[in-house]
C-alpha cells in the first residue's frame, strides 16, 4: 500500500495544470501580514466541468525548525455546471482559487494541495524568508 505522500503528484499532467500555482510574496517581515492565493490552471485553464473540476485547495505553512506544517485554511468549490436539469446546465462555474492571509515570526516553506476529482492530488510550495 502506497503512503499518503507518494500520492501528491508535483508535475503537469499533458496540456493542463493541475499543479496550485502560490502568489505570496518572497519575503515578509516578522508579524507582518502576508496575503498568499493559490490558482489552479493560472497559466493553462483546469477545466471546470460537473464531470472534471477542482474539488478543492488547502494553504499550509511550514516553519522553519518545527515539526509539522500548519493549515492556513481550505477553500472547497461546489459549482461545476450541475444542475436540476443535468450536468453542465447551469451557468454558474466556480473558479479554483483560495486567497487567505496569516503572520509569522519564522521562515518556512508554504504548500498548496489541490484536488481533481479524476486526476487527484497535487501540490506547490514557496519559500518565505522572514526578518
Amino acid at each position: 500500500m502506497p503512503l499518503f505522500k507518494d500520492l501528491l503528484q508535483s508535475a503537469d499532467w499533458k496540456a493542463e495544470k493541475h499543479v496550485p500555482v502560490i502568489d505570496a510574496p518572497d519575503k515578509a517581515k516578522k508579524g507582518e501580514i502576508v496575503k498568499i492565493s493559490a490558482t489552479v490552471g493560472k497559466e493553462i485553464a483546469h477545466p471546470n466541468k460537473t464531470e472534471h473540476h477542482i474539488c478543492w485547495v488547502a494553504i499550509y505553512f511550514h516553519p522553519e525548525g518545527e515539526k509539522f506544517p500548519y493549515q492556513i485554511g481550505r477553500v472547497e468549490f461546489s459549482s461545476h455546471g450541475s444542475s436540476v436539469q443535468g450536468p453542465d446546465t447551469s451557468s454558474v462555474y466556480t473558479h479554483p482559487e483560495a486567497s487567505l492571509s496569516f503572520k509569522t515570526d519564522k521562515a518556512g516553506v508554504i504548500y498548496a494541495a489541490s484536488y481533481c476529482n479524476i486526476h487527484g492530488l497535487w501540490q506547490g510550495s514557496k519559500d518565505l524568508k522572514v526578518s
